[in-house]
Formats: C-alpha cells, structure tokens, sequence
C-alpha cells in the first residue's frame, strides 16, 4: 500500500463512519459542524481556538459552525469561570444523547451495504476490527 492508497482508504472509512452516525434527522450538518460537534463532545467546556487547533480548521470556519450549532441546540456556550471574555463550549443534552445513541451502533449494516458479498463484508469486519486494535490507542 503506498501513501495515495492509504489517504484513499482513509477517505472511504471516514465515509462509512459518517454513514454510521448521520441519520436523516441529522443530515443538514455539514462534514465540518459533525467534526466540530464530535471534538467537543469528546473535548467539554473547550474554546472555539482549542476547537482550531484540534480540528485544524480555520478560526472562521470553527466560529460559523459553532453558531450554526448553537442555533440548532447542539452546543451550549458558558463563560469561562477563570477569564469571563472566553467562552466555553460543550455538546447540549440533545447532541449528547443522540451521539451516544448513534455510536452504539453496529457497523455490520454499514459495511454490508458497501461490501454486497456477505462472506467479503464479513472478512471486512475482522480487518477492521483487527486494525483498530492495533493502530487506536
């Protein structure tokens, strides 16, 4: 495998992991706001530039997606106790519960529907199950 296949695969898997968690009551949010809202479910009470560094998106593009996302109720904004001029932001109740809901989700249905051949999706499976024990840390 060289570099070009492994971003391509890459690519494919990320595809197949927002297949799993965008369901159609979620699918007005762009790739960049389920990028966003997924750094600070994991990452509470963080700052939009913390968000930048993580994501690596530009400051614009964090900052029109977290207001998109707090008009839909997905984030919610607090002031930093430590210095009231930040603001920080963690995934409301709603986004919490409907990501929790969507993670626990099996990939079997994903995969099968990208790899017809039952016996191949299977295969898929295990691979992949394989690779994230080796390479997720």
């Amino acid at each position: 495998m060289d570099g070009v296949q492994l971003l391509r695969l890459g690519k494919r898997l990320t595809e197949l992991g927002r297949d799993m968690i965008i369901d159609p009551a979620s699918a007005h949010l762009t790739p960049g706001e389920i990028a966003v809202i997924a750094d600070v479910y994991r990452h509470p009470a963080t700052s939009a530039r913390e968000i930048q560094v993580r994501t690596g998106f530009a400051q614009s593009h964090v900052s029109v997606s977290v207001a998109r996302l707090r008009e839909r109720g997905l984030l919610d904004a607090a002031a930093d106790p430590q210095d009231g001029r930040r603001t920080l932001l963690s995934a409301s109740e709603v986004a919490r519960r409907a990501i929790r809901e969507h993670v626990a989700r099996p990939a079997g249905p994903v995969i099968a529907k990208a790899v017809p051949d039952p016996e191949r999706a299977r295969r898929v499976t295990e691979l992949l199950d394989e690779l994230a024990v080796l390479l997720l840390p």
